[in-house]
């Protein structure tokens, strides 16, 4: 940085941005906090081998995507500030990468899940360019017109199988190239975890590197961060780049785990509300806060469709809407600080 900028913003955050840059964003985990995820870990994965129930090992399948997604969109709003709406557009894109080249030419879907990082990286980026100039719920809304134009471009996209969607054949010779596993969950399983495990390694090194730093400046005053030499519109994109990456590899599991998908299924306004939903309720802006919101809010999900008897959205919204409520008036920082009081933390989790 030029020491002789002179910040434009606040001073107070000017120097404590300044003071900050060559120190950890993250304590060092004690011996507690790493015996603690040491036996989460084991818990993990020991759990499919307890409890082998077909339907057990469903629910946290899809608590592994789902996580991925929210900490994926955790990482552009929760530590750069940038409120999306349109998230579901790079679900969408994964999962139809990976399927419809599988379906169309037999091509792996792991080939076509790169396939799909790669596209949603170069969607994400030409979102940003422009849309990052917006402030606030400015972005937010071009985000949501974005996410409706994508999903009404699949549904008259004839090519794609516009609104019938893409049904992936079935293949129980090859599993492990096809991506299918019939016989158990149990690949499903521990791919859905390894993916998770992955991106908040990516995430956790990203807190303490620069990334962490910057992210947060520009979300707490991105003027005092810009007079102080940080890119803005770089780290930015940077963000909503690794952001779309998450969400894509979230798709392509999730097409290749339920085998048929078309755009009301992976496009969706109401996934990326859900995505927001899961990691406000369990803390914007930390590294467990989108995998708790996840792990509460899908077996909501699931308890509300045997309650009903239906699919359960409308009920879902609302529970959803006064569950969030009560935890915004009663923990502000979501179900992570109800969690650090509860185990004496004072830190950041």
């Amino acid at each position: 940085m030029a020491s002789d900028v002179q910040p434009i913003g606040t001073p107070a955050a000017s120097v404590e941005l300044e003071t900050a840059r060559a120190e950890p964003l993250r304590a060092p985990l004690g011996r507690k906090q790493w015996t603690s995820l040491v036996a989460l870990g084991a818990c993990l994965l020991v759990y499919p081998l307890v409890f082998d129930a077909p339907y057990e090992r469903h629910v946290l399948v899809m608590i592994f995507i789902y996580a991925l997604m929210a900490q994926g969109w955790n990482l552009l709003a929760g530590y750069c500030g940038q409120i999306s709406l349109g998230q579901a557009v790079f679900f969408g894109i994964g999962a139809y990468s990976a399927g419809f080249l599988y379906a169309e030419f037999l091509l792996s879907p792991w080939i076509g899940m790169l396939v799909g990082v790669a596209i949603s990286v170069v969607v994400a980026l030409a979102i940003g360019i422009p849309t990052f100039r917006l402030r606030g719920h400015y972005f937010a809304i071009a985000t949501l017109v974005i996410g409706e134009i994508g999903q009404t471009l699949m549904l008259n996209w004839e090519y794609v199988g516009g609104a019938t969607g893409v049904w992936i054949p079935i293949d129980r010779d090859t599993p492990w190239r096809s991506f299918q596993f019939h016989d158990s969950k149990l690949p499903n399983y521990y791919i859905g975890l390894a993916f998770l495990v992955a991106a908040c390694l990516i995430v956790a090194w990203l807190e303490r590197h620069k990334f962490g730093l910057y992210f947060r400046a520009i979300r707490d005053d991105p003027d005092a961060a810009r007079a102080l030499g940080v890119g803005i519109t770089r780290y930015k994109l940077i963000a909503i780049a690794i952001s779309a990456a998450f969400t894509s590899i979230a798709g392509t599991q999730f097409a290749q785990y339920i085998l048929v998908i078309d755009p009301e299924t992976v496009f969706p306004l109401l996934l990326s509300i859900l995505v927001v939903l899961m990691t406000m309720l369990g803390g914007i802006g930390t590294l467990w806060g989108p995998i708790i919101g996840a792990a509460v809010l899908f077996p909501l999900s699931e308890l509300t469709r045997i309650w009903f008897g239906g699919t359960g959205g409308a009920e879902d919204l609302m529970i959803y809407g006064a569950l969030i409520l009560v935890i915004a008036v009663a923990y502000p920082g979501g179900l992570i600080s109800l969690l650090r009081q509860l185990l004496g933390r004072g830190h950041h989790a």
